[in-house]
């Protein structure tokens, strides 16, 4: 499937004079940049921090800084609000157990995706939003059909409407890089869990 035509459809059937709320799941700045260029017309957004993976308490608040920094300095016409998950990284750690060897982008990210996801829809719900979803879809590195399939059941579990997206489409993940030079973004070349960075030394 074609997510970034199913983005399309919806974002021609919203009324932009009565903007439906958003929650974004966001992992970093670099890769909230674009979406958030490129959302911000149509929806409400509340940015949602909660990136359990991070193996460091310091790394989480580095980039959380990065996230608020970006929203404060770029010119949205529309307020950007940001919300600090929990830091649960405990709780990633107990979940991939049996899955430390995998390779990057397997089974042990499929989960980590779940998880993200899981608790932006939880947290959505109990907020009265109209919508969420996640940055995590402007990644080269990210399967976006298994983030998509996993939106798609949360969304029927909790009775709230999945974005369904493949940011990295129209250039999206091009203009990424682009804003992140602009605004001399921290970015990153691991996602942030101590198996990221082994595979990166690996390779």
């Amino acid at each position: 499937m074609n997510y970034q035509i199913v983005l399309d459809k919806t974002l021609k059937e919203i009324d932009v004079n009565n903007k439906p709320k958003l929650l974004l799941h966001v992992c970093c700045a670099p890769c909230s940049s674009y979406v958030l260029e490129y959302l911000n017309k149509y929806f409400d957004i509340t940015v949602f921090y909660y990136n359990p993976n991070i193996s460091s308490i310091d790394e989480y608040n580095k980039r959380l800084k990065e996230e608020e920094r970006f929203v404060k300095e770029y010119p949205f016409k529309n307020e950007i609000k940001v919300v600090r998950g929990s830091y649960e990284n405990e709780r990633f750690e107990e979940m991939i157990k049996g899955l430390e060897k995998e390779k990057e982008g397997g089974p042990r990210c499929f989960k980590c995706y779940r998880l993200r996801l899981l608790e932006s829809a939880k947290y959505a719900k109990e907020h009265n939003f109209d919508y969420f979803t996640t940055t995590l879809t402007i990644s080269p590195y990210k399967n976006a059909t298994v983030l998509n399939e996993i939106g798609h059941d949360l969304e029927k579990l909790y009775n709230i409407k999945y974005l369904y997206s493949d940011f990295k489409k129209k250039n999206g993940y091009k203009r990424s890089i682009e804003l992140s030079h602009e605004y001399n973004l921290y970015r990153q070349d691991y996602c942030g869990c101590t198996y990221s960075i082994r595979n990166k030394i690996e390779d």
